[in-house]
């Protein structure tokens, strides 16, 4: 196995340095693996001790960018090393990059070097022992766990480790993604829900005001003009209470006792009669019985939303609210004469109707509207959730 041509890690070149210095400096002084009087060695002399040397030195290099080739390359050293007198520098550096090929290298070549590693040192343990039958043969497989098992046992203990920090990094990246979606999510949702709550509050009381003072710097007459004025002091006044009632409950640490903005079907004969007072004939065919909190918000909504829209846009005619309640659905039906070929008295932006089908949409309910022969019709079908209903 060929050695890839990467840059070696700064790292690991001090650690070769070291391992290289290391060794010659034995070296130098004449400390061996083996006696000098043994016979044990094939190559005989000082000079053979170096080039294994060398060539781990050069393995340590490639520990980390290389991990299986410099195993390879460093176990034909070390068994080099063993036909020589020796160096106690090349046995410490072999175990370096056996314990860096478990670490560094894939995870099934890692598994590969571990057994390896175990059925050596059980091999050098049994066979010289049951050759050889003395208890000193056993001191065999004593080395050989130390110079292959423990250090590919470390290994594979801090492998373990490494993985288990990133897989909990990675998962604490992720949660705090989703706490992050979560939360944009929510501030999402709470701006829709706040202007869909301004749009309904506020829009009625000023489209009022917008057709009232029209009527009164068009028409010179005291009376229409001073008709007028009182609807858009009326108006004006409804739209301010309404507007701090909302800012109170939107703010932290409001008073318990303002009262909530969640106004339920109770109010629609209010409405009902605001619009008329605003000048539309409004008919009312409400048979609904109790129904949940939500659905409740939703269809007042919806209605108050509708007859702000007729009054804006419909022509002279009668404008018809309609609630139909049919087993697990409440029907809302609110419709209007189409306006005239001189177009709407107050110009529209079209968010009410996002508001109303937004409304319907959360409740997983339907809306539609638009012109049906000479009436502008709106229909919102708001599900009721099982058991919400008393």
């Amino acid at each position: 196995m060929a050695l890839r041509l990467v840059r070696p890690h700064p790292f690991d070149r001090w650690i070769a340095l070291c391992g290289l210095l290391g060794g010659l400096a034995l070296w130098g002084v004449g400390l061996t693996n083996q006696s000098r009087d043994a016979a044990t060695s094939l190559f005989d002399g000082r000079w053979p001790i170096l080039l294994p040397l060398a060539v781990m030195a050069c393995c340590e290099l490639f520990r980390r960018s290389s991990p299986r080739a410099a195993l390879l390359v460093g176990t034909l050293a070390l068994a080099g090393d063993t036909l020589t007198q020796g160096n106690l520098a090349t046995v410490v550096m072999y175990t370096d990059v056996m314990y860096a090929s478990v670490v560094y290298g894939p995870a099934a070549s890692a598994r590969r070097v571990l057994g390896a590693a175990v059925l050596v040192t059980a091999l050098a343990t049994l066979v010289p022992f049951a050759v050889w039958r003395v208890p000193e043969a056993l001191l065999i497989g004593v080395v050989v766990g130390i110079v292959a098992f423990a250090p590919a046992a470390t290994g594979w203990i801090v492998r373990n480790h490494r993985d288990a920090a990133e897989a909990a990094l990675l998962r604490a990246e992720q949660t705090a993604l989703l706490a992050e979606m979560d939360r944009t999510q929510a501030v999402t949702a709470e701006r829709a829900r706040v202007a869909r709550e301004l749009h309904d509050l506020v829009a009625n009381h000023l489209s009022a005001i917008a057709i009232h003072s029209t009527a009164a710097l068009s028409l010179d007459d005291p009376a229409v003009t001073r008709d007028a004025l009182a609807v858009i002091r009326e108006n004006s006044v409804d739209g301010l209470a309404e507007m701090r009632r909302l800012i109170g409950i939107l703010r932290d640490g409001a008073d318990d006792d303002e009262p909530a903005a969640a106004p339920t079907l109770k109010g629609l004969g209010t409405l009902i009669d605001g619009a008329r007072a605003n000048g539309l004939d409004v008919t009312v065919d409400a048979s609904h019985g109790s129904l949940p909190a939500p659905v409740e918000l939703a269809a007042y909504r919806i209605v108050q939303e509708s007859l702000t829209n007729a009054l804006k846009h419909s022509g002279p005619g009668q404008v018809t609210v309609a609630l139909t309640r049919r087993e697990r659905c409440l029907t809302v039906t609110v419709s209007s004469p189409l306006g005239g070929p001189d177009g709407p008295r107050v110009p529209g932006s079209g968010a009410g109707l996002v508001g109303m089908r937004e409304r319907a949409a959360l409740l997983g309910g339907t809306f539609s509207a638009g012109a049906d022969g000479d009436r502008w019709t709106v229909r919102a079908e708001l599900p009721l959730t099982e058991g919400d209903a008393v």
